[in-house]
């Protein structure tokens, strides 16, 4: 049980701000060990910001290699200002805008690549998982968005707005319709 407790406090130490900040630092001097452990620290939440905007696996997951091989090269050029996660969030936003302009395609997200979000997200009980499950389902556009980015990707309201460039007002609105959603689809299912 202690080395579960352990594992979970050097995964929070891991990405915190300092730690994240340390392994870009290192990065730009040539460790590769350290952009390996920041590449683990935040890689799934950059695929799922970047799997929530471009809603295809096979995009998101170029995106998600492209912005680490801009990391890689721009990490000498970053400039600490606390919040290391939207720098790297800025570089996948930016190559999924990108993406999306060459593209000019909007598809919904398939169910396998919400299971497998779902799948590779540490610290989902089985619950958890059927939970988003069904408001996956039930959800569309922004606010399926927005709950991937809260509850799965881990980010606060704050940060979406950022990511999304819409106001933190209509974050927590969508945010709170989206759960709204989901205790309704929680009682039917408890009702069968």
């Amino acid at each position: 049980m202690s080395a579960i407790c352990m594992t979970q406090v050097n995964e929070q130490k891991d990405k915190s701000p300092n730690a994240l900040d340390s392994y870009i630092r290192l990065t730009a001097q040539g460790d590769s060990e350290a952009f390996a452990r920041l590449y683990q620290a935040t890689s799934s939440s950059v695929y799922a910001f970047a799997l929530s905007v471009l809603k295809n696996s096979q995009d998101a997951e170029d995106a998600l290699h492209d912005c680490y091989l801009n990391v890689y090269h721009s990490a000498a050029a970053y400039r600490s200002a606390g919040k290391p996660m939207a720098w790297i969030l800025t570089i996948a936003r930016n190559l999924c805008l990108q993406t999306l302009r060459e593209r000019r395609r909007q598809a919904e997200v398939p169910e396998e690549d919400w299971e497998r979000l779902l799948g590779q997200t540490p610290g989902l009980s089985q619950d958890d998982r059927l939970t988003l499950r069904a408001c996956m389902e039930a959800l569309q556009g922004q606010e399926r968005r927005i709950l991937l980015l809260h509850a799965v990707a881990g980010f606060k309201h704050r940060e979406i707005a950022d990511f999304l460039g819409i106001p933190l007002a209509t974050v927590l609105s969508k945010y709170a319709r989206a759960s709204k959603k989901m205790k309704t689809i929680l009682e039917k299912e408890s009702f069968r």
